[in-house]
C-alpha cells in the first residue's frame, strides 16, 4: 500500500465519478463549481438518509482547493455527519482525485455543508429520531 492510500479518509464514500471534458476549462482543469456540485450531491445523500425526506443546502463553510482535478481523473467524495440540531445537520465532505493510470490518490478539497430538513410545505421540519 502506498503512502497516499493510507491517507485516504475512513468516512463513507458517497459519490465516485470521472471528470469529463465538459466539466473543464480550455486548459483541461476541472471547474471548482463542478467539484462543489459533486460535494453537495454527496453530502445530500447523507442528509436525505438522516432526514428521511427532503433537505436543502443552507450553507457551505470554508472551501479551499488543495490540488487540481484534471479531465479523466476519478473523483471520490467522502462524507460524514458531524452534528445534528432540531431541523438541521452539518456534514463534513472531502473530495479526492485519482489519476486513472495510477493507484495514488490526492485530497483536492474539503468543506462542511449545512442542510435543513423540509416538510411538504417547504418549511423547516424536525429531524426524525435516529
Amino acid at each position: 500500500m502506498s503512502p497516499a492510500e493510507t491517507l485516504q479518509p475512513t468516512t463513507t464514500p458517497v459519490i465516485r465519478t470521472i471528470a469529463m471534458p465538459r466539466d473543464a476549462n480550455h486548459q483541461g482543469d476541472i471547474f471548482g463549481g463542478w467539484l462543489m456540485s459533486q460535494m453537495d450531491l454527496g453530502a445530500s445523500t447523507l442528509a436525505l438518509e438522516r432526514a428521511r425526506g427532503r433537505v436543502v443546502t443552507a450553507a457551505v463553510e470554508g472551501m479551499s482547493f488543495i490540488s487540481p482535478v484534471y479531465v479523466g481523473d476519478e473523483v471520490t467524495i467522502y462524507g460524514s455527519i458531524l452534528s445534528t440540531g432540531r431541523t438541521s445537520m452539518r456534514i463534513f465532505v472531502e473530495a479526492w482525485r485519482r489519476r486513472r493510470d495510477r493507484n495514488e490518490a490526492a485530497k483536492v478539497t474539503e468543506a462542511t455543508f449545512t442542510f435543513v430538513a423540509l416538510g411538504e410545505d417547504r418549511r423547516p421540519r424536525p429531524l426524525p429520531p435516529e
